[in-house]
């Protein structure tokens, strides 16, 4: 018999080129009369949201604008983007961006109805009220911030990245237009891309996993590694960005259902330590975590070979597995993912930190989730093993 399980999925989902004109109209069914748009600087300066802008207008919606994001989400942006959000009377949030701009629109949302500050409800389910009203709509095709219930929000105080996920998070809307992602960079495409594979996979062996959430990984991970390269190769390349986009959908869907593993773990602290985007550390790492975990669920790691167009026949399972990690290390290669030496990671700092960082890691609670359990010493090594490859 299968235990009770839960599967989260916002209210409404809405996919396709030119689906972001459809913002106007959603907004307006949430009954809402005036949005916060949190965005970054890089999108506002390219004309990216004028389109959003437009639909807004057209339907009556007023917005103010929040882009002052320019790293990883903050404390100091929350804090920023809710006092935009009372000074202008909003009452519903869009944002529309990567995941550092979703981030902080979740959290900006919880704060808007409950106390305190955002550090209070670091961990899970410790956020009473459900938050103000969001429409997510992604610009690139990795994070899945779109559908999850989750924001990951940096102390700077602390140099902590702060998990934070309750039900009460999740959009009520959200929006996948893979037109949105036209101008996003070469280098970007590849580490979201990455990051969203990284998602189905560890979503796919989690001791988390679950039936409904296994349909989602499988059919992620065929989406992403069959059409990341051309995504990556030729960024005007409509169809296969919306296949991208697609599989990072459902990579959202199920690791929020099924949550992460080692590599999200090992991920946060360089991010934390070396601020290093999220996206690029998950695929600097994936491939050699990957090598380390097979030999804790060989089966799923089988299953996972033939979703990324492995010819797995007469194999066994751990042969099977190994070559989807041969798969993932080639994919990774051909579109020139960067080691975290070639992101900026000083080795010095980094063989000091690592003991640190291995502690922070496991405290996260996602190495728990791994298909095989790793101990302080060995994720040490996992760093210095991903340094250069």
């Amino acid at each position: 018999m299968l235990p009770t399980r839960t599967f989260l999925i916002p209210p409404v989902l809405i996919t396709g080129s030119g689906s972001s004109e459809k913002v106007g109209e959603e907004s307006k069914k949430l009954g809402c009369q005036k949005g916060l748009i949190v965005t970054d600087q890089v999108l506002s300066k390219l004309g990216v949201l004028e389109g959003v802008k437009k639909a807004l207008s057209e339907n009556k919606i007023q917005f103010a604008v929040y882009d002052k994001i320019s790293t990883e989400p903050t404390v100091d942006y929350v804090k920023e983007g809710l006092k935009v959000y009372k000074d202008n009377g909003c009452d519903f949030l869009l944002a529309t961006g990567g995941g550092s701009a979703l981030d902080t629109a979740k959290a900006i949302s919880v704060m808007v109805t409950n106390p305190g500050s955002i550090e209070d409800y670091k961990g899970l389910n410790k956020i009473p009220v459900k938050g103000a009203p969001l429409v997510a709509i992604p610009t690139t095709g990795g994070t899945g911030s779109e559908v999850t219930v989750y924001t990951i929000i940096t102390d700077t105080k602390t140099d902590v990245k702060m998990l934070i996920g309750s039900p009460f998070i999740m959009p009520q809307v959200a929006i996948v237009d893979p037109l949105l992602t036209l101008s996003c960079p070469r280098g970007l495409t590849a580490a979201v891309g990455i990051d969203a594979l990284t998602h189905a996979i560890e979503a796919y062996v989690s001791v988390r996993a679950q039936p409904m959430s296994d349909i989602f990984c499988l059919s992620a991970i065929e989406l992403i590694s069959g059409n990341l390269r051309q995504a990556w190769a030729n960024g005007n390349n409509v169809e296969v960005r919306e296949k991208t986009m697609l599989g990072a959908l459902q990579a959202g869907i199920a690791f929020s259902n099924a949550s992460v593993a080692l590599v999200h773990g090992m991920s946060r602290p360089i991010g934390a330590y070396f601020h290093v985007p999220h996206g690029a550390s998950n695929a600097a790492l994936l491939g050699v975590v990957t090598e380390f975990s097979l030999i804790g669920n060989p089966v799923r790691y089988a299953h996972i070979a033939k979703a990324m167009g492995e010819n797995i026949a007469g194999l066994t399972d751990l042969e099977a597995a190994q070559l989807a990690a041969k798969a993932i290390k080639t994919l990774i290669k051909d579109i020139k993912i960067s080691s975290l030496k070639e992101l900026g990671v000083e080795k010095e700092k980094l063989d000091q930190l690592a003991p640190k960082m291995a502690e922070d890691a496991i405290a996260s609670g996602s190495p728990g989730n791994n298909p095989r359990q790793p101990t302080k010493e060995e994720i040490i090594e996992l760093y210095k093993i991903a340094y250069s490859q």
